[in-house]
């Protein structure tokens, strides 16, 4: 008996050496990822694709990448209704998780947290396009594009050059609200960038109308017939429908510009089918969502075979997936540097500001590469517009890549 115990003892004591040197490459540090959501809100009906977007895409780096590293990313859905007082009413809570990074929604997301995140430590990735107020220095909400007025800087060179013939300005309308302080600064730079670049773009007519407008007849006849060739609805999905339905009562077909949230797979249903688009486009820093044969398209079926990805392949699908890839290499990129057992966010808000990502890092997820800066918080460096359109009743990629011009603040 007494050699039995003396045996077992030294078993006991062999077992557990062995487990301390097995387990550091089993041993994974989880880490919190809050993801602000809507599910109650003016935009819940996104969350079934935004949603599943960045989980999937979560799953698939905790599995493939994250697990090598000694890292795995758990993220967890806020319902903020997409109201800035809530969202500041759920933070201590969310603090209190100890949360590594984060994932914003839009607005109210940086409106409530982006002066006191500096004091948190906790950097959050935003998928919307920037605004004007918020192109401050010393932020920590990135948007993983540029301001809307970038975007269609780079759009209206582009049309310019290719659809003008780029020996004359490119005469513009563009219809907004002042109800939305994002959609009215959206029409303060881009009148900004009109007066700065007169010989890429005329502007016809800054248009303000109501956020739900009822019917738009009157005033789209009026700059069409004031010669506006291009018309530019970057806001919401009520006004690009009023804008279509009034290009249709006019019986006219004058090209209208959308950005990712009113693009054409949203408003397809609304309209009948994407045919009724027919020579819109599609203009932003993501993800034109066809069904060509492209990278961030197989990223997408790998998700969906491999990670049970559950949403369709939309345009509000790759804004969940674009801002978490961009989230998980930034969280990868500092595990390689400081370990993956010692992260906390205010290196994940270093590594964000310290590397500059290429576009491959991002499976085809972005527009261009992805470098942050102390003084904005968007890419400055080489931002780059996608653009698609709708041809033959399908949306078509007919650009990808196209620069983005240098713009002052206004």
């Amino acid at each position: 008996m007494k050699n039995l115990k003396t045996w077992a003892a030294r078993a006991a004591i062999v077992a557990g050496m062995a487990s301390s040197f097995v387990a550091p490459a089993n041993a994974q540090t989880v880490y919190q990822v809050p993801a602000m959501a809507d599910f109650s809100g003016p935009f819940a009906a996104i969350m079934p694709m935004v949603g599943p977007g960045r989980e999937s895409v979560v799953a698939w780096w905790n599995a493939e990448v994250g697990a090598g590293l000694g890292v795995k990313l758990e993220i967890k859905a806020y319902d903020t209704r997409y109201d800035t007082a809530q969202t500041a009413s759920l933070w201590p809570g969310v603090l209190a998780t100890k949360p590594l990074v984060g994932l914003a929604l839009g607005g109210p997301d940086t409106s409530a947290l982006q002066q006191r995140l500096p004091t948190d430590k906790v950097p959050m990735v935003l998928a919307s396009a920037t605004n004007g107020f918020g192109w401050r220095p010393n932020q920590w909400v990135m948007s993983t594009r540029p301001t809307f007025v970038h975007e269609i800087g780079g759009f209206v060179e582009w049309f310019q050059k290719n659809k003008v013939g780029g020996t004359r300005p490119v005469k513009v309308a563009m219809f907004t609200t002042e109800a939305s302080p994002t959609f009215a600064d959206v029409g303060k730079g881009v009148i900004a960038y009109a007066k700065a670049n007169p010989a890429m773009m005329s502007l016809v007519e800054m248009v303000y109308v109501e956020p739900q407008p009822a019917d738009l007849t009157l005033q789209l006849r009026r700059v069409l017939n004031a010669g506006a060739e291009l018309i530019l609805v970057p806001t919401n999905i009520q006004q690009a429908v009023a804008v279509k339905r009034a290009m249709q009562a006019l019986g006219k077909n004058v090209p209208i510009a959308l950005s990712i949230h009113n693009s054409p797979a949203m408003l397809q249903r609304l309209l009948g089918s994407m045919a009724a688009m027919e020579g819109d486009y599609e203009v932003h820093s993501g993800v034109i969502a066809t069904e060509e044969d492209t990278d961030a398209k197989k990223f997408y079926d790998m998700l969906v075979a491999k990670y049970g990805m559950k949403a369709p392949w939309h345009s509000l699908t790759t804004i969940g997936m674009n801002q978490s890839i961009v989230m998980v290499r930034a969280v990868e990129a500092a595990a390689k540097k400081h370990g993956g057992d010692k992260l906390t966010g205010e290196l994940i808000y270093n590594t964000l500001i310290e590397t500059n990502f290429s576009a491959k890092d991002f499976l085809g997820m972005t527009g261009g590469d992805i470098d942050f800066s102390v003084e904005a918080p968007f890419p400055t460096k080489d931002p780059r517009v996608n653009i698609g359109q709708v041809v033959g009743g399908k949306l078509t990629t007919v650009a990808k890549g196209v620069p983005v011009p240098k713009l002052a603040k206004w």
